[in-house]
């Protein structure tokens, strides 16, 4: 007679697909609360950290902190809320947690090797929001772009050029690079040639005439004035105001045409450039000879 073998319990499902009307009511009566209770606990962890983002935010602005920082702390509170909810609804669906935050570690190391690039620019960020080398408002020059600083995320700087248009700088092209930081005001390189026969002083007082009348010229710093530079037809006067960085494009047409119309009404003339040429006839290229 053959013994009849040992067979041992599984844990498979016997559920087949597509499953018939009864086994999904029995998956229903089986799962349904626990699938519900999760959904339930996901939804209030969600509306948890939409009111802890608005709460941290407006605390957050009667202190005098960077808006860069501000926005990192409150989504990392709106993080750690979502991921306890998260925790809490994997719980409630009967899934054993640590079993899965091994798996979750181990793809995490894969994920991070396939993704250097991002977390470089995360790294970066992080650096720049932490040792303040710029802030939001200021005008910055690196890597052969420029523009006022419009916002600091966590991968990538917003500048917004004298175009209005924008400029997104991934994090990690920024640190360890030269930066020239202007801050939040400019000084326009203007100039202005004048005849040699000119009464100077007389030139250079309707110069700083006219900078002491324009709005947006900055009493301090004071501006610089002053004959530059000894031209082949005339005498380049230098004019180099401070302005805001939002005056900067308009004052540079707002003072060229003061120097303009005042110079033509005190009868200084702005010489252009000029070239005599002669031409010598065979008599006198002999001569010369």
């Amino acid at each position: 007679m053959l013994a009849q073998a040992n067979v041992a319990p599984t844990n498979k499902p016997s559920f087949k697909i597509p499953l018939s009307p009864e086994q999904i009511l029995s998956l229903m009566e089986k799962y349904g609360l626990k699938v519900l209770a999760a959904i339930c606990v996901f939804a209030v962890g969600l509306f948890v950290a939409g009111r802890v983002g608005k709460l941290l935010s407006r605390t957050l602005e009667k202190r005098e902190m960077e808006p860069p920082l501000r926005m990192l702390l409150i989504r990392i509170a709106k993080l750690a809320v979502m991921l306890l909810a998260v925790l809490i609804a994997v719980q409630q669906m009967g899934i054993e947690l640590w079993p899965l935050i091994a798996g979750l570690g181990v793809a995490g190391v894969g994920i991070g090797l396939a993704m250097q690039g991002v977390l470089s620019n995360l790294v970066a960020g992080l650096t720049i929001i932490f040792v303040k080398k710029f802030r939001v408002g200021e005008y910055i020059e690196i890597n052969g772009v420029h523009g006022q600083v419009s916002m600091i995320e966590l991968f990538s700087t917003t500048l917004i050029h004298p175009d209005m248009s924008r400029v997104l700088v991934p994090n990690r092209k920024i640190v360890g690079e030269i930066i020239h930081n202007y801050g939040k005001i400019r000084q326009p390189d203007l100039s202005v040639g004048v005849a040699y026969d000119t009464d100077l002083n007389q030139a250079l007082e309707i110069v700083r005439d006219i900078l002491a009348g324009n709005p947006r010229v900055m009493k301090e710093p004071a501006p610089v004035v002053g004959a530059s530079t000894l031209g082949d037809s005339s005498v380049v006067i230098a004019i180099k105001p401070w302005v805001a960085l939002a005056d900067f494009g308009p004052v540079q047409a707002e003072i060229n045409k003061a120097i303009l119309e005042r110079f033509r009404q005190a009868g200084i003339s702005i010489p252009f450039p000029q070239r005599e040429v002669r031409i010598l006839s065979s008599t006198d290229m002999k001569a010369v000879a």
